[in-house]
């Protein structure tokens, strides 16, 4: 991975979520890109200088995060830009062509029961590039067991495992697999994409009601330092992400959790 997107804002958990992406970096050629979206002012003309100090105030804020935290020698920019918060990080991540989000979990709600937050819950649900989710507080760690659920292995594009790749061979972790069978599953689904069985150290099967279920089952006994899962229209969080927050009633981690953007059939 060479360009890794960490978009932060006024939230408490921007000084430690830009902490983790550095530790996540350390040690590669990667470069970090922080990025904090101001709203576009709606103002009298009196005020029309108001963009202006809201982004002069949001490079402020930047730097002062910068600051703070300790960058290892990992190169960072940081970029003020005005608009939507979503809309504005896909453009930004197509321009200087990111390989990964990492982002916080809760975003600026300030909610305890939300477990993913809008700008979260956003970019999994609306962008097409993967997303490495930070809980609250977490402090990075070494990565040495990933837990990956799917239903099918059979994999539609080249691209889905890129980001996984590249991980299990920075930290050299052991890829639990979570193979579910479900009521709806096809027979197809009993066969596993051959690159994708390379990476496999163990095949946990389960048989659940939905993918959702078997990952709340194993999730305590796998032990996970990393959750993998696939962004589907049918799939994994399906139902959660239809207002972009997700509740920790209906899903929380402790660990950080890697969304792949692509399709299994």
């Amino acid at each position: 991975m060479k360009n890794i997107l960490v978009p932060l804002g006024s939230n408490s958990n921007a000084i430690n979520t830009l902490q983790y992406a550095i530790d996540f970096i350390e040690g590669t050629n990667a470069k970090i890109v922080v990025i904090n979206v101001y709203g576009v002012a709606k103002a009298a003309a009196t005020m029309k200088n108001i963009d202006f100090i809201l982004e002069k105030d949001s490079e402020k804020e930047l730097k002062k995060i910068i600051n703070t935290v300790d960058n290892k020698g990992v190169e960072i920019i940081s970029k003020s830009i005005k608009g939507d918060i979503t809309s504005s990080i896909e453009r930004i991540a197509k321009q200087l062509n990111v390989d990964l989000i990492i982002s916080s979990a809760k975003s600026n709600s300030t909610k305890e029961s939300v477990f993913l937050g809008k700008v979260s819950g956003g970019l999994i649900k609306k962008t097409n590039l993967p997303v490495l989710v930070v809980p609250k507080a977490y402090q990075y760690k070494p990565i040495t067991k990933v837990l990956m659920a799917i239903k099918s292995g059979l994999i539609s594009s080249p691209d889905v495992l890129s980001p996984l790749k590249k991980i299990l061979a920075k930290t050299k972790a052991n890829l639990n697999l979570l193979k579910v069978t479900t009521p709806t599953l096809k027979d197809k689904g009993a066969v596993i994409d051959k690159e994708l069985e390379s990476l496999v150290s163990n095949v946990i099967a389960t048989e659940n009601g939905t993918i959702f279920q078997a990952v709340l089952e194993h999730l305590h006994t796998a032990n996970p330092d990393l959750i993998c899962v696939i962004r589907r229209k049918r799939g994994f969080f399906k139902r959660l992400w239809e207002k972009n927050k997700v509740y920790k009633k209906d899903f929380q981690s402790k660990v950080p959790l890697l969304v792949l953007k692509g399709a299994f059939e």
